[in-house]
């Protein structure tokens, strides 16, 4: 039996969708839903544990879907997979915050949705192909029922499209695109890459966090009149780029209030960010609109 805890792989995050190749097929795109990533393990004495990324056990506050999992499942099996809300048809991140009481008055349901297999009764499966696990996690959940299934994936590229392009309104982030051939290992892989909804917009360069020639971060202003920093950290390119448009019209560095040590830029210069969709709100820099 493959016990608890287990670190969980993870998606890196990648700007487009990659593009399938010609058969046979190399990945396999499924949806990216907006919950609590949880381990199912079902033990042998029909214990069963839901651990979170940070191995905190989720099961006492989500006790219809530990009853499910037992009753649905055999001892020894292990699932990777997302904990979802709904409400008004779509899904609710912010439902999974509430207690489980809350849920229950509200009506809001909570399903267990799977994405892959990390052990069957007496065998540890990690080592496989996704190609196997998905298979072998097809056939434990066949007679499965709901609030238990499957994540919705496809092998093929223009489906994959589809789903990212007319489920964002039901709440879906995005798509993971994973190599059919990769083995589940802990930590970040290439081997599966997120690809999430972003919307991008014009803001206003504000100030830069580090050096003028090579600033880490950019402090902007949104076009909804709010100012924050942007994340994930700029690339070389990106920080050589802006140091070259900005290092004249750096101040001193100065201590914001509420973000800390800055360069204010005078004048401001016009950027283009990519606001990613989802419950953890990024703003990043994609580039300097123009040098004027």
């Amino acid at each position: 039996m493959l016990p608890p805890p287990v670190d969980v792989m993870r998606p890196r995050s990648a700007d487009e969708i990659p593009a399938q190749a010609e058969p046979p097929r190399e990945l396999q795109y499924s949806l990216k839903l907006d919950g609590f990533r949880a381990l199912a393990f079902v033990l042998d004495d029909g214990k069963v544990v839901l651990q979170s990324r940070s191995r905190r056990d989720l099961a006492p506050e989500f006790p219809e879907i530990t009853a499910h999992l037992r009753e649905q499942l055999p001892p020894g099996i292990v699932l990777d997979g997302e904990l979802c809300a709904y409400r008004d048809g779509r899904l609710s991140f912010t439902d999974l915050l509430r207690s489980h009481a809350d849920r229950v008055r509200a009506g809001v349901p909570v399903s267990y949705i799977a994405f892959d297999l990390l052990a069957v009764p007496g065998r540890d499966v990690r080592a496989l192909p996704l190609r196997d696990r998905w298979e072998l996690l097809g056939a434990a959940l066949r007679e499965a029922e709901p609030p238990l299934q499957r994540v919705l994936a496809t092998l093929d590229e223009e489906t994959a499209r589809g789903w990212f392009r007319d489920l964002r309104a039901a709440g879906v982030e995005g798509l993971v695109a994973k190599s059919l051939s990769s083995a589940y290992r802990a930590g970040g892989t290439w081997a599966w890459r997120k690809i999430r909804h972003a919307d991008t917009s014009d803001g206003l360069l504000l100030g830069v966090i580090g050096p003028a020639e090579r600033p880490r971060d950019l402090l902007v202003r949104l076009p909804d009149g709010r100012t924050v920093t942007t994340s994930p950290r700029l690339t070389p390119a990106q920080s050589r780029q802006v140091g070259s448009l900005v290092a004249d019209r750096a101040g001193a560095l100065a201590t914001d209030p509420e973000h800390g040590p800055v360069r204010w830029v005078e004048p401001p210069l016009p950027v283009e960010l990519r606001q990613l969709a989802g419950r953890h709100e990024n703003v990043a820099f994609v580039r300097i609109r123009s040098e004027g």
